[in-house]
C-alpha cells in the first residue's frame, strides 16, 4: 500500500491503531493492551445488525520493530505515517485490558460487534497519565509532527451515570459532558504540544471547545472543517459521503461484496466530483486546508486483496482531486484512468474494474 501511495503522489498514511474491537500496537509499559486487548472472541457474520457471529477468534498487533520498519520504508518513499490512538471513546479493548480505565471496574472483553459503543474511559487524571505513557512510546516510533487522538463517536452515557465523573465535572467547573471530553482532549493536546507534536482529531473535538493548536479532521460533512478553519485552525476535509472508501462502489444489490451502509454507495464519479476546499471559506481561510484523505475502515474487509478492491481505483480519483484545481473533467479522467488500470494490473493490484467486478473477484467472495 505504501508503494501504491507513492505511485499516486499521496504522502500520508493514517493508521487507526486502536478501537473497541482490538488494540493493534505493542506498548511495553502496558503489556495487557496486546495480551488481552488485541484479541476478540469472534466477529459479526454478515451485516452486524443481523446478530450473527462467525465464532472464530481474531487478533494480532504490530510489534515495535514492525512499526519501525514500516515508518522507515514509508519515509524512503516520502510517505509520512500518522498514528491514531483513539480516546476517550472507542475504548473497550483498552478497558478490557485494564478495567480501572473504565467507569465501573467491570471486566470486559474486546467488543465482538461493530458500530458505536458506549464504553468510554473514565476522566480521572490517572487515565490521562495512562495515555501520556502510551504516547511516550508512540512518539518514539513515529516521527510524524501530526499525532491523531480520535475523539469521535464517544457517547457520554457512562459519564452521566457515574457519580465520580459528575464530581470531577463540578471540581473542574465544567458545564456538561461535552466540556468534560474537551477537558480530556485538551490535556492530551497540551502534552503532545510539549513534545513538539501537533494533535489531530475527528471533528467531534470541536464540541465543548477546541484545544489550542489542534487540527480538525472533518468527516461528518464539511461543516466542522469550515468552523475550525474560520477560527484559524488547520483542517483536513474528508467527508464520509465522498471519500469513505468502505462504502459500496455500486448499489448493494448489484453483486458487490458486503460493505457498510447497504443503502449507500459512492462510485468513482462521485469521488472525482468532490472538491476538498469548501467554497464557504475565504481566500485567507483556505490556507488552513492541509488536504483531504480517503478513509478505509475494514470491518467488512477481511483480506489485503479485498482492501485493494475497495481502494482502487477510487483512490486514483482522490489523488487527482487533491493535486488539481477545481476545473476537472470526468470524461477526460476516465479515459486516462482506463490507460492507468493496466499498470495496476501489472503490479498485481486487485482493483475494481470500471465496468464492475470480474468473475474471479465474485468467486473469491462466494468462497469466503
Amino acid at each position: 500500500l505504501v508503494d501504491l501511495l507513492a505511485l499516486h503522489k499521496l504522502n500520508t498514511l493514517h493508521l487507526h491503531l486502536t478501537d473497541d474491537q482490538g488494540w493493534r500496537l505493542q506498548i511495553d509499559k502496558y503489556p495487557r493492551l496486546t495480551e488481552v486487548g488485541a484479541w476478540r472472541r469472534e466477529s459479526p457474520l454478515g451485516y452486524y445488525t443481523e446478530g450473527k457471529a462467525d465464532g472464530r477468534p481474531h487478533g494480532g498487533f504490530y510489534t515495535k520493530d514492525d512499526l519501525r520498519e514500516l515508518v522507515a520504508y514509508a519515509a524512503e518513499r516520502f510517505v509520512n505515517v500518522v498514528p491514531e490512538i483513539e480516546l476517550p471513546g472507542h475504548a473497550q479493548a483498552q478497558i478490557a485490558a485494564y478495567p480501572e480505565l473504565g467507569n465501573t471496574g467491570e471486566q470486559l472483553e474486546p467488543w465482538t460487534s461493530w458500530g458505536i459503543n458506549d464504553q468510554i474511559v473514565n476522566p480521572e487524571e490517572s487515565t490521562v497519565q495512562f495515555y501520556r505513557d502510551v504516547l511516550d512510546e508512540v512518539l518514539e516510533l513515529f516521527p510524524s509532527r501530526y499525532i491523531h487522538i480520535g475523539g469521535d463517536e464517544a457517547p457520554k452515557t457512562r459519564w452521566r451515570d457515574s457519580e465520580r465523573a459528575q464530581e470531577l465535572m463540578r471540581e473542574r467547573g465544567l458545564a456538561d459532558e461535552e466540556e468534560l471530553q474537551s477537558w480530556f482532549v485538551r490535556q492530551i493536546g497540551a502534552y503532545l504540544e510539549s513534545k513538539g507534536r501537533i494533535m489531530v482529531g475527528w471533528d467531534e473535538i470541536l464540541e465543548g471547545g477546541l484545544a489550542p493548536g489542534a487540527v480538525v479532521m472533518s468527516w461528518r460533512g464539511e461543516e466542522g472543517g469550515i468552523d475550525a478553519a474560520s477560527a484559524g485552525h488547520d483542517v483536513i476535509i474528508g467527508p464520509e459521503a465522498f471519500v469513505y472508501l468502505d462504502y459500496y462502489q455500486a448499489p448493494s444489490d448489484s453483486g458487490e461484496p458486503l460493505a457498510i451502509h447497504p443503502e449507500k454507495f459512492t462510485d468513482i464519479a462521485k469521488v472525482y466530483a468532490y472538491e476538498p476546499v469548501p467554497a464557504a471559506l475565504s481566500e485567507e481561510q483556505r490556507k488552513h486546508v492541509l488536504g483531504s484523505q480517503g478513509q478505509l475502515w475494514t470491518e467488512y474487509v477481511p483480506t489485503p486483496e479485498h482492501a485493494e478492491y475497495m481502494l482502487f481505483p477510487r483512490l486514483c480519483a482522490i489523488a487527482e482531486v487533491v493535486w488539481s484545481s477545481p476545473e476537472r473533467d470526468y470524461a477526460d479522467f476516465e479515459g486516462r484512468l482506463r490507460e492507468h488500470l493496466p499498470r495496476l494490473g501489472a503490479l498485481a493490484v486487485n482493483y475494481r474494474p470500471l465496468d464492475g467486478p470480474t468473475p474471479g473477484q465474485r468467486a473469491t467472495w462466494a468462497n469466503r
